[in-house]
């Protein structure tokens, strides 16, 4: 049984995961288990990327995203279920692991989005590289 499940969002796609926030929430439901859901931003810190913004843009944004995604899980995991969240930022895959890590996780569900062979091949899966890597189960939920 898991007693500690993590769903990735992507705040800017919410439909993508609602079926696997779904799924984590029977499961945790199920299990007595806590729930994580964890939302990356990307990487502000990149030298490249950060010249373009004032020095507190990344602040803002974290601070804009946390409130939106402590929302997001009022709005979408019952009370019934104990819910954490967090965010991070950097790329997505390793921030998942990372955090999968960090706090003990033993279930990662998450959603893919359907993607030619040809995008697969060029961009990569987040959910492919997260199975790869996770030491935890993995359920890809797809749309």
């Amino acid at each position: 049984m898991f007693k500690h499940i993590l769903v990735p969002v992507d705040l800017q796609e919410t439909q993508f995961a609602a079926r696997a926030l779904s799924i984590a929430v029977d499961q945790a439901q199920h299990c007595a288990a806590d729930l994580h859901v964890l939302v990356v931003i990307p990487g502000f810190s990149m030298p490249m990327v950060a010249a373009y913004f004032p020095n507190d843009a990344f602040e803002k944004a974290c601070r804009d995203v946390q409130q939106r995604l402590e929302a997001y899980v009022g709005q979408n995991v019952p009370n019934d279920v104990r819910a954490t969240w967090s965010v991070r930022q950097g790329h997505p895959a390793e921030n998942i692991v990372a955090e999968a890590k960090e706090r003990g996780i033993d279930l990662i569900v998450m959603p893919s989005h359907t993607r030619s062979k040809l995008e697969n091949r060029f961009i990569g899966s987040c959910a492919a590289r997260v199975a790869e890597l996770a030491r935890c189960s993995v359920m890809v939920v797809r749309d």
